[in-house]
């Protein structure tokens, strides 16, 4: 009964606070940017300005069902992080955002935009890039700890990335592309210098953008922590941990972000895929070696 009044409580933080958190994060991401190059940048709070002026312009259609696609992508991205949250099987956690994104293309290409068509097609590229390493990510905790939930994989004696230190490389490695940061934002990208004007958001204005922003801001959050989940362990000391190493990796994905040209699909594939395969599968082999 506590166990279940805990998990209900921590998908309700994650509902309401989630948000807020993503949007700060967003925020610091551009005045960091801006420090990067020179620039003094806009306020940390400027992404919910953003987000709040979207809400306020008027609603324009290109096709009704892009607004139940678009709802149905809002939906399955908040629904993944409050299952997580909740200690459900990670595995169900990444199917569901599988499941998002693929309600966010098809969002792109009812349209019939060639801009958004281009965008999507290179969006499945993306996930043809990281899903490799998103289910390898679950099948490593399973292996280092015997669960696939988090409230399982949080009460280890010690931290799972002593066991998993390719699997942690692997999926920073793949943040990237979740983050839609250089190299690797070939769909669309959250700078004005996109070759395909804005690539699979070109027909999202308004609202309907406004729910793609909030989309991102709980995956930030979700993805942000699966990187904890490397480190936490039934000791107090590893949550600070855990909230130092978050900082360092999001910090390490600006600075590749404002370092790194953008790369062609081809590349973008074969890098990740490689990846996945030495430093995940080298991992998993040993894991098994072990157990």
């Amino acid at each position: 009964m506590i166990n279940m009044k805990l998990s209900l409580l921590s998908m309700v933080l994650f509902i309401v606070i989630a948000p807020f958190l993503g949007g700060l994060l967003h925020g610091i991401d551009r005045k960091i940017t801006a420090r990067m190059q020179g620039r003094k940048g806009p306020s940390v709070l400027q992404a919910f300005y953003d987000v709040i002026k979207l809400f306020e312009k008027q609603m324009l259609y290109v096709d009704k069902m892009q607004n139940l696609l678009l709802l149905s992508y809002l939906f399955f991205i908040i629904f993944t992080g409050a299952l997580f949250f909740a200690g459900v099987d990670m595995l169900l956690c990444f199917f569901a955002l599988s499941t998002a994104e693929m309600f966010f293309i098809l969002a792109a290409t009812v349209t019939h935009s060639p801009f958004t068509y281009i965008g999507s097609q290179r969006e499945l590229m993306q996930m043809m890039a990281y899903e490799p390493m998103i289910l390898l990510t679950a099948v490593g905790f399973y292996q280092a700890t015997g669960s696939f939930k988090a409230i399982d994989i949080i009460q280890e004696s010690s931290s799972p990335i002593i066991l998993m230190p390719g699997f942690f490389i692997g999926f920073v490695f793949i943040l990237a592309i979740k983050f839609r940061k250089s190299p690797f934002d070939i769909s669309t990208s959250h700078h004005a210098h996109q070759e395909l004007v804005k690539g699979v958001t070109t027909e999202m204005t308004g609202t309907r953008y406004a729910w793609v922003e909030i989309a991102e801001w709980y995956e930030e959050v979700f993805l942000l922590a699966i990187v904890a989940l490397f480190i936490i362990n039934n000791h107090m000391w590893s949550w600070f941990l855990a909230a130092a190493v978050i900082v360092l990796v999001y910090f390490l994905e600006i600075l590749i972000d404002n370092t790194c040209a953008r790369v062609k699909w081809d590349l973008m594939l074969k890098s990740t895929w490689i990846v996945s395969l030495v430093a995940g599968g080298l991992n998993l082999l040993i894991l098994e070696i072990i157990n």
